[in-house]
């Protein structure tokens, strides 16, 4: 990704007609470039009106008047960027906007990059790497709690949590450090025990964060489900039911369903993905056999499965002894922890709805077709993701925060169960570890690589 300090230009508004289209530039020199777009009559006013909007007309390279709109001119460092910032905002028409962006161009601005306004905001210390990271997910947000937690995240309150564990560390790492240095010194230090007790804190509060941070996750990325079974069990009734129209095609034949299916719904604040899969049976069609295969590999690529058998037909003891015989073909075991067993068709046997614990499965007793007992199941898979009732100060998070919190982790704990077995030189080296981790999550501590990674993903306005 290019760092240079350009002034860069690039439409803030997504492409197409709209009422409003908004070109945004930064850098030192972007008051030279509007000069060059706007009736002279107006340049004066726009840079004695900062924050402040400004009626302008557009010009073309004959300064002839093409369009009228606003000019916002930010001073820097009092911006978004830490640059100057002007934002062009004129009428959404596509050529119109084409037109205004290649005359910032041709004015001297360059095409800026997916994410670099974004980035020079990071690199002129508005913003933390979460919280820039947040702007995106804000953007991408699927259900409301998503923005929520995004919003939660660009406030500052991940970026808090954080900072105030980091503080943590570094006061247990100068205890530590006091020991080692100074230890035939007759200085006041904590106790090793009393350290173990800040760790053993610190550790518990990293956890809280953990949690958080993976709900935060799974709300903004979403679970993938496979919904399995044998034929007729109600899979795509299931799906459809979920989906809340008719997404599956639903026959009393057996075999209906030859490929996986899949559909992205929202469960009540929680993206999912849904994969309707094939039912699994013995049979010689060499189509539905290429069905069951691929039902049965798809529980490779999801988070979460749902088993769901016919409550006339058999129990759900039975029928996890009937399925489970079809993964050998796949070498892989039904965990427990990623299924919950749905016992469907319970109208037909006049049972109630309800959600119990059999042995280590979780069965949800309900009827797809009649839509009795959802609730259990939504209930069921939110506990899965481990979504509890969410308050003011959740925020979202990425697979990389994750991972950096989980290192932090391990290394906080070998510290704790560790304390009294090895050195503290080898503890303060762990310790200086969860540091690094933790700021990895800020950006305090980021490869270029990494940087490039993050803002390529991002919109090109942004």
């Amino acid at each position: 990704m290019d760092l240079s300090n350009d002034t860069i230009v690039a439409r803030a508004t997504a492409p197409g007609r709209a009422g409003i289209g908004i070109i945004r530039i930064s850098g030192s020199r972007c008051l030279c470039v509007v000069d060059k777009l706007i009736l002279q009559s107006c340049s004066k006013s726009v840079k004695n009106q900062n924050r402040k909007a400004t009626l302008a007309k557009f010009v073309d390279e004959n300064n002839t008047v093409i369009d009228q709109g606003l000019v916002l001119y930010f001073a820097g460092p009092y911006s978004f960027t830490g640059e100057d910032v002007i934002e062009l905002h004129a009428h959404g028409g596509v050529v119109l906007l084409d037109w205004l962006l290649q005359r910032c161009i041709d004015s001297g601005a360059r095409l800026a990059n997916p994410g670099e306004f974004s980035l020079r905001a990071f690199l002129n210390n508005k913003i933390d790497l979460v919280q820039a990271e947040a702007i995106a997910d804000l953007i991408d947000s699927s259900s409301r709690q998503a923005v929520r937690n995004a919003a939660s995240s660009l406030q500052g309150f991940f970026s808090n949590e954080i900072e105030s564990l980091v503080e943590s560390i570094v006061e247990i790492r100068v205890q530590v450090e006091a020991q080692i240095d100074f230890v035939d010194e007759s200085i006041e230090t904590l106790e090793q025990s009393k350290i173990r007790f800040q760790i053993e804190r610190a550790l518990g509060s990293l956890r809280m964060i953990l949690r958080s941070a993976n709900q935060g996750c799974v709300l903004q990325e979403g679970l993938r489900v496979a919904i399995v079974g044998r034929p007729n069990a109600g899979k795509s009734s299931l799906l459809n039911c979920l989906a809340g129209q008719n997404r599956a095609i639903v026959t009393e034949y057996a075999g209906t369903t030859r490929d996986v299916l899949r559909e992205k719904i929202l469960l009540g604040d929680l993206p999912i993905e849904i994969l309707d899969t094939a039912g699994l049976r013995e049979t010689n069609d060499p189509i539905e056999r290429e069905g069951i295969s691929r039902a049965l590999q798809s529980i490779n690529e999801c988070d979460l499965v749902l088993l769901i058998f016919d409550a006339a037909q058999t129990d759900p003891e039975q029928e996890i002894k009937n399925i489970t015989k079809y993964f050998d073909e796949i070498d892989k075991a039904l965990d427990e922890r990623k299924v919950i067993l749905i016992e469907n068709k319970i109208d037909l046997l006049g049972k109630q709805p309800q959600m119990v614990q059999q042995d280590n499965w979780r069965v949800v007793s309900l009827s797809a077709k009649q839509v009795l007992g959802i609730p259990y199941l939504i209930r069921s898979v939110y506990e899965y993701a481990g979504i509890v009732e969410t308050g003011e100060n959740q925020y979202t998070a990425r697979r990389r925060h994750l991972q950096s919190l989980e290192q932090a982790e391990s290394y906080l704990k070998q510290c704790f169960e560790n304390f009294f077995n090895i050195s503290l030189e080898l503890i303060a080296e762990d310790l200086k570890l969860v540091q690094k981790e933790l700021n990895v999550i800020t950006g305090k501590f980021t490869a270029d690589d990494l940087l490039g990674k993050i803002f390529s993903k991002f919109c090109i306005g942004k």
